[in-house]
C-alpha cells in the first residue's frame, strides 16, 4: 500500500483526534489560539504587512526589473539565478520570512524566473529578520544583546552557504530537454553585456518596460497590493493560531512529553544536552517558542548550546513557516522538497558554525564591541524598527549593485594581466 493512499485516512484520524481533544481541552485550546492571535497581530501583521504591500507596488512599477538587470552578473554566477533574485534575497533578508517565498511566487508567476530558478531562490531567501533575531531572540530570550552577532553571523552566513550549495540543485533539469520549458527557461529581462553606466541605461530601459506591459495607475497598484496582501498576512495569521493549539493539545495529550524524551536521547548520543530536547521541538513546530525556550533552557547547559539550539530554530523556521511557504509556492509548480532539504541543511550549518565560531567571536572582544538594541524592541515593531529595516534593505540592494557593476571590471583587469 501505498503513502499516497494510507495518508488521506491517516490524516483524517489525525484531525478527528485533534477535535476531540479541542473538545476535551476547551479552554486550554482557546488561550493558545488567544496567544497566536497575539503574536499575529502585535508581530507579524505590522512588521510583515508593509513589505508585502511595498514588495507589490516594486513589481508594479517595474523596480524589480531595475534591479534584476543591474544585479544579474553577480546573482547567475554564485547562485544560478537571475538578478531579480538579488532584490527577493535582499527583501527576504530584511523582512523575514515568508517574504522571500511571497516574492519569488510573484517572479514566477510572470515567469521571471524557472521553476528549477525558483526553487533555488525560495530555498535560500527564507530566513528571519535582523529585528527579531537581535531584538526578540538575543535582547528578550537570552538577555544578552552580545549574542546578536554570533546568530547574525550563523544564521545569515548559512543562508549564503545553502544558496551556493543549492546552485548546483537541478542542473541535470536545466541540461537536458524537457516536454515543459518553463521548468528550465524563463522570460528574465536580458541586458546586454554593457559596463559602467551602459548596464544602468540599459536596466532603466527593463524597468520601463516592465511599467508599460503592467499598465496599471498607481491606485490601481496600491489597491491591488493592499488586496493580495490582506488575502496573505490573514493565512500567515490562521496558519500561527493552528499551529499553537496543536502544539497545545500535543502536550494535554502527553505526546510533546514523549517527542522531548527520544529527541533528548538523540541530542545524547550527538553530544549535545538532552535538556535542549524542548527546545528543539517546540521549535520544529513553532519557531517563536522555540527560540523562548531555548533562552529559557537550564542555567547548567552550556550558553553556546543554547545559542546553537537557537540558530538551528530560526534556520529551520518551524512547520508553521514550513505550511506559509507551501500555501504560497501552491500552484507555481514550485515543489516542497527542496524547499525542506535546504532548510535541514541552514539548520545544521547554523548551528555548526555558533559552535564553530563561539571562541573567535565571544572570547576576543568582537561581542562586546557590537551595537545593542533596546530590550523594548523584543516583540514590539516600531516605527523605528521599519525605518531601520528600510535603510538596512537599500544598504544591501547598494552594495550588491556596487560589486555587481564592478564584476566586468575585475574581470578586465584579470584578462589584462592574464595576457601580460
Amino acid at each position: 500500500m501505498t503513502f499516497k493512499k494510507i495518508g488521506g485516512p491517516l490524516l483524517g484520524l489525525t484531525l478527528a483526534g485533534c477535535m476531540l481533544l479541542m473538545l476535551l481541552h476547551p479552554e486550554a485550546s482557546l488561550g493558545a489560539a488567544l496567544r497566536g492571535l497575539a503574536i499575529w497581530w502585535d508581530v507579524l501583521f505590522p512588521s510583515l504587512f508593509p513589505f508585502f504591500v511595498i514588495s507589490e507596488i516594486m513589481l508594479g512599477l517595474g523596480i524589480v526589473h531595475l534591479f534584476g538587470a543591474l544585479l544579474d552578473p553577480l546573482m547567475r554566477p554564485l547562485f544560478g539565478i537571475p538578478g531579480s533574485g538579488g532584490f527577493v534575497a535582499a527583501m527576504g533578508y530584511v523582512s523575514g520570512y515568508p517574504v522571500g517565498a511571497k516574492l519569488t511566487a510573484k517572479l514566477r508567476e510572470q515567469n521571471l524566473i524557472s521553476r528549477v530558478e525558483g526553487e533555488r531562490l525560495v530555498a535560500f531567501t527564507t530566513s528571519s529578520d535582523p529585528i527579531f533575531l537581535l531584538g526578540a531572540v538575543s535582547v528578550g530570550f537570552f538577555r544578552d544583546a552580545s549574542l546578536g552577532l554570533i546568530l547574525a553571523l550563523a544564521h545569515y552566513g548559512s543562508g549564503l552557504i545553502v544558496g551556493l550549495l543549492m546552485s548546483f540543485h537541478g542542473r541535470k533539469e536545466q541540461s537536458s530537454p524537457s516536454q515543459d520549458p518553463s521548468i528550465t527557461s524563463s522570460t528574465a529581462p536580458s541586458v546586454p553585456a554593457k559596463k559602467g553606466f551602459g548596464r544602468i541605461h540599459a536596466a532603466l530601459l527593463a524597468m520601463e518596460e516592465a511599467r508599460r506591459k503592467d499598465g496599471r495607475s498607481f491606485g490601481e497598484l496600491l489597491k491591488g497590493a493592499i488586496q493580495s496582501s490582506l488575502k496573505l498576512i490573514i493565512v500567515v495569521g490562521g496558519l500561527v493560531v493552528f499551529f499553537n493549539v496543536l502544539m497545545e493539545l500535543l502536550a494535554r495529550a502527553g505526546i510533546l512529553s514523549s517527542l522531548f524524551n527520544m529527541t533528548g536521547h538523540l541530542v545524547s548520543l550527538v553530544g549535545g544536552p538532552p535538556e535542549l530536547a524542548q527546545a528543539l521541538i517546540s521549535g520544529f513546530f513553532e519557531v517563536t517558542i522555540g527560540a523562548r525556550s531555548a533562552g529559557e533552557a537550564a542555567a547548567s547547559i552550556p550558553l553556546q548550546f543554547k545559542v546553537a539550539a537557537a540558530a538551528f530554530i530560526l534556520s529551520w523556521g518551524g512547520l508553521s513557516v514550513h505550511a506559509q511557504v507551501a500555501s504560497i509556492l501552491n500552484g507555481t509548480g514550485l515543489r516542497y522538497l527542496p524547499f525542506l532539504t535546504a532548510r535541514l541543511i541552514h539548520a545544521i550549518l547554523a548551528s555548526g558554525l555558533v559552535l564553530l565560531l563561539w571562541n573567535p567571536v565571544m572570547n576576543t572582544g568582537l561581542s562586546t564591541a557590537w551595537v545593542s538594541l533596546p530590550a523594548s524592541a523584543a516583540f514590539t515593531p516600531s516605527a523605528s524598527g521599519i525605518t531601520a529595516s528600510l535603510a538596512l534593505l537599500s544598504l544591501l540592494l547598494t552594495a550588491a549593485i556596487l560589486v555587481s557593476l564592478l564584476i566586468p571590471v575585475f574581470m578586465t583587469m584579470i584578462r589584462w594581466v592574464r595576457r601580460s
